[in-house]
C-alpha cells in the first residue's frame, strides 16, 4: 500500500480513530471540520478504504503563525531586523497516527508530507520555520528525531524552513 494524504473531507471516517491520546483523538472526531470552515487550520489525512469506507488513518493540521522574536535562540535572532518584532512560521498543530497502523511509518510519513506542503508554502508565503508543540516526551523524540530544537524557556519546538528547504 503506497501512502497518500488528501484533505479531510465529510464523508472521511473517523469514528474508529485511536491514536492512544484522546486530545488528538478527539480533535479528528470533534473539532477539526469546525477548524477547517473557520479556516483556523488545514488537516490532511491518510485514509485506507475498508467496507466501502474511508477510514481516517493519520492525519495533520497546518496553519500560519508567528512567535515574538525574542523566543526564537539568539543565534538566528540576530539575523532579522529589530523592527520586527513578530517571526512567521507555519504551525503543524497535530499529527497522529492510528495505533493500530503500525509498521508502515505512517508518523514519518506524515511528517515529512507537512514539511513539504510547508516547504511549496514558503515559496509564496514566508515562513521562517515550522513549529510544534509536542503532546508529551514520546512527541519531543519523535521531533528531535528529525531535527526540531526548542525554543528557550518554552515547550515549543522549531525546524528552520532552511533545514526543511535542504531536505526538499
Amino acid at each position: 500500500m503506497t501512502l497518500q494524504t488528501e484533505n479531510l473531507k465529510s464523508s472521511h471516517c473517523r469514528e474508529d480513530f485511536c491514536s492512544g491520546k484522546e486530545l488528538l483523538d478527539n480533535y479528528i472526531k470533534k473539532q477539526a471540520n469546525q477548524d477547517i470552515k473557520k479556516k483556523l487550520s488545514v488537516c490532511n489525512v491518510i485514509i485506507e478504504n475498508e467496507d466501502e469506507k474511508e477510514k481516517v488513518k493519520g492525519y495533520y493540521t497546518l496553519s500560519n503563525s508567528g512567535i515574538p522574536r525574542k523566543m526564537i535562540p539568539e543565534n538566528y535572532q540576530r539575523k532579522f531586523p529589530k523592527s520586527y518584532t513578530t517571526i512567521p512560521v507555519t504551525l503543524l498543530g497535530r499529527l497522529a497516527r492510528d495505533k493500530n497502523f503500525n509498521g508502515k511509518r505512517a508518523g514519518e510519513f506524515l511528517l515529512m508530507d507537512a514539511l513539504y506542503q510547508c516547504y511549496l508554502a514558503a515559496k509564496k508565503i514566508a515562513s521562517f520555520a515550522v513549529i510544534v508543540d509536542p503532546i508529551d516526551k514520546e512527541a519531543e523524540s519523535f521531533y528531535e528525531k528529525y531535527g526540531f530544537e526548542f525554543i528557550p524557556d518554552s515547550k515549543k519546538m522549531f525546524l528552520p524552513m532552511k533545514t526543511i528547504d535542504q531536505l526538499f
